[in-house]
């Protein structure tokens, strides 16, 4: 009889990480080993580099529908979130305001400026009628340099309404860029939707089948923002530092497959989601899906279990060997109720057994149902031990 080690895990966190796509591997192996060298120098080998860079450049700017004069390269979604707030606060003044429930690469950017943080609704999307009383207040007490309101929720997968967000900045903070952190969105959302509606967007690799340490910020023609890195003057001064060229071939590879893929892989996903959210409510008592299932995105399978807390089950998970999480991976350690939660008004004997299932391209049907058994035993387990 095998063993749990014997067997494969289950990944059940694409929203922490996703596994690096092979093509992705393929297109970046080269400038790893054999054109490795540094894109702003003059000679023939740099050259190499340098068009491979602009050539990634052009595939990210064509999945996103912009100019590929509008993508700068960072080294991550949290580079790319702090660039657009700390540098558009401290170009334009004012202050910076967002959500209650974005990620802390932007929340703790905000709260760091001396920003304004505004509520959210149930399901995690940022308040319209409180950001339109806030930034009326903001823009007398002298002006707003920035909102950001994310694109999806990395927490609970709900999909935020960008245009209605825009519409009320452009009507009482005229002056104020718009960014949205869209880390969570790539393998969800045509992007090319989302950019039109903003000034300012974040990408990161490892989200969508990539590189972990390679990302985007994409800056609208026309808008201004102070760099957070100065030196070498490369990304047109925006981000200094020698570019990682392999990882943005790898990521502009990943993008474009995630942009092919994407109609269809929602399809299958939502439905391996909901086979997952439907046997764990019909098998165990006071478990709530956190967000409608057509208010998030397909691979989003946020429940909260009452009573019982979230470290215990994922330790027997874990046991189990099924890869999930409570909350943000960048959080995952300090085992606090989650931030987003508590800003939904979610009640403690809920939020204290949140648990973050996220589904991916390498989800299988019997990955969902391992999961699924395993969260079940796991959480009688708990509860038999519980005292009466």
């Amino acid at each position: 009889m095998s063993s749990v080690a014997d067997r494969p895990l289950v990944y059940l966190d694409h929203a922490a990480t996703t596994p690096m796509r092979r093509e992705a591997i393929e297109a970046m192996l080269p400038y790893l080993d054999q054109q490795y060298a540094n894109p702003s120098g003059s000679h023939r080998f740099a050259r190499q580099a340098r068009e491979a860079l602009d050539d990634a450049r052009e595939v990210v700017a064509g999945v996103l529908g912009c100019p590929p004069g509008e993508i700068v390269f960072t080294a991550g979604g949290t580079e790319s979130d702090n660039t657009a707030i700390l540098g558009a606060t401290h170009r334009h003044g004012g202050v910076p305001v967002c959500s209650a429930a974005e990620h802390h690469a932007v929340l703790h950017a905000v709260q760091h400026a001396g920003g304004i943080i505004v509520g959210v609704d149930r399901a995690g999307r940022i308040d319209l009628a409180q950001l339109d009383a806030a930034l009326m207040a903001a823009e007398a007490a002298g002006g707003v340099s920035v909102v950001s309101a994310m694109a999806v929720n990395n927490e609970v997968g709900s999909v935020t309404d960008l245009a209605a967000v825009a519409a009320i900045v452009r009507a009482r903070s005229p002056r104020a860029v718009l960014h949205t952190d869209a880390v969570q969105s790539a393998s969800w959302i045509d992007l090319r939707r989302i950019t039109p509606i903003v000034d300012l967007l974040s990408l990161s690799a490892h989200k969508f089948g990539g590189p972990k340490g390679v990302g985007v910020l994409r800056i609208r023609t026309g808008v201004t923002i102070d760099p957070l890195l100065i030196g070498g003057g490369q990304e047109r001064e925006l981000r200094s530092g020698t570019q990682n060229v392999a990882g943005a071939v790898a990521m502009a590879e990943a993008l474009r497959l995630a942009d092919v893929e994407r109609a269809s892989e929602r399809v299958r996903l939502r439905g391996l989601r909901d086979r997952l959210l439907d046997r764990l409510l019909a098998e165990l008592p006071d478990v709530m899906e956190t967000v409608g299932r057509e208010e998030k995105v397909a691979g989003s399978a946020h429940v909260c279990i009452r009573g019982i807390e979230n470290e215990a089950l994922l330790y027997l998970l874990d046991e189990a060997g099924v890869c999930a999480s409570a909350a943000s991976a960048c959080a995952a350690g300090a085992m606090e109720p989650s931030h987003v939660l508590a800003a939904m008004g979610v009640d403690r004997s809920w939020s204290a057994g949140a648990l973050r299932l996220s589904l991916g391209r390498a989800t299988t049907l019997a990955d969902v149902d391992r999961g699924a058994d395993a969260v079940v035993a796991a959480v009688q387990r708990i509860r038999e031990r519980m005292p009466a």
